[in-house]
């Protein structure tokens, strides 16, 4: 058993210490998805599987693997405690998932800051949409009377965003949650059921609906995002709503996770110049036109977010005062 280990200390060193070229030469490299086959995370995995092993050193194989669970939570847990650390696994999780340890959910045995993110295909901007006959028009309206708002279950950004904008700005939104998931939930709008729809993605407004937009069937309120789309110029930013620094800085730290729209990491550990070599074929393949030939051929957005600036988003988030941290936590149970 001792002989055992120690070889295989060996080798896990061996392949440690390996030039990049030398490493990945004929290697498979398994790249993990954190949600079942056929969901939006799935989707951009394999098509950024298909094209990055052609801005890599060595000719490897980037094969993609499901492991789903706890809404990735399951594979950001063993990204961090047991996947090897030696660039050869590769993951995608929810956008959400690196900052569930300072809200405080249940079961998160990582810290984010010490993952190496290799960068987001898209920074994310949500939105809240109202159905036409809802008579809710524009995001003022929330204040007005209670306005059901359909969600998909704790912890998601259908239930997370409209908890944070009522404890934090007051708006009066009844939360209606347990759909199976965003599809359910316009179909609800549709059958009267609920009245909008919160954390629904733009890309999948712009993809799926976008003449709902043109022709009014659907009213957007605002845009849930650091920053506004350009698509978006007329629809207020829930970051220019707020009226204290204090409500500045919670909303930051509910809001950060657009940015990371579509995540890829690798686990701790990784040495720098292995974690370089990653993001820099991250991006050049963001770049690739063959790769943003098939996404646009399939409508996925990308507008991508590179790895130092992923990395510095989560470390300032993690540098977030206690007390924020608190409020923020709070807002969304």
């Amino acid at each position: 058993m001792k002989r055992a280990i120690s070889l295989a200390l060996l080798l896990s060193a061996s392949a440690w210490a390996q030039a990049p070229t030398e490493f990945y030469k004929g290697r498979t490299v398994e790249l993990y998805i954190g949600y079942s086959v056929g969901g939006g995370y799935d989707i951009y995995a394999r098509l950024l599987a298909r094209h990055m092993a052609r801005h890599m050193p060595g000719n490897p194989v980037i094969a993609p693997k499901n492991m789903p669970g706890a809404g990735s939570l399951t594979l950001a847990n063993w990204l961090y405690a047991a996947a090897p650390r030696d660039g050869s696994v590769l993951g995608t999780i929810g956008r959400g998932i690196a900052f569930d340890p300072l809200l405080g959910t249940q079961g998160t045995k990582f810290t984010a800051t010490e993952f190496g993110w290799l960068g987001s295909a898209n920074d994310e901007v949500s939105v809240c949409a109202a159905w036409g006959k809802s008579g809710i028009t524009k995001f003022e309206d929330l204040y007005a009377r209670p306005v059901f708002i359909g969600g998909t279950g704790a912890g998601a950004d259908t239930d997370l965003f409209p908890k944070a904008m009522n404890s934090i700005l007051g708006t009066k939104m009844k939360l209606v949650t347990g759909y199976p998931g965003g599809n359910d939930i316009t179909l609800a709008m549709q059958r009267g059921e609920v009245e909008a729809r919160c954390g629904w993605s733009w890309s999948s407004i712009k993809s799926g609906h976008a003449q709902w937009v043109k022709d009014g069937t659907i009213k957007l309120l605002v845009q849930l995002s650091l920053g506004k789309h350009p698509d978006l110029p007329d629809v207020p930013l829930i970051m220019d709503l707020v009226k204290t620094p204090e409500q500045r800085a919670i909303l930051r730290l509910v809001f950060a996770r657009q940015v990371m729209g579509r995540p890829f990491l690798a686990p701790p550990g990784l040495r720098p110049e292995r974690l370089a070599l990653l993001r820099r074929a991250f991006m050049e393949t963001m770049k690739d036109p063959a790769f943003l030939a098939e996404a646009e051929k399939i409508q996925l957005e990308i507008t991508p977010v590179d790895g130092e600036a992923v990395q510095k988003l989560v470390a300032e988030i993690y540098a977030t005062p206690p007390d924020i941290v608190r409020k923020a936590a709070d807002a969304v149970k």
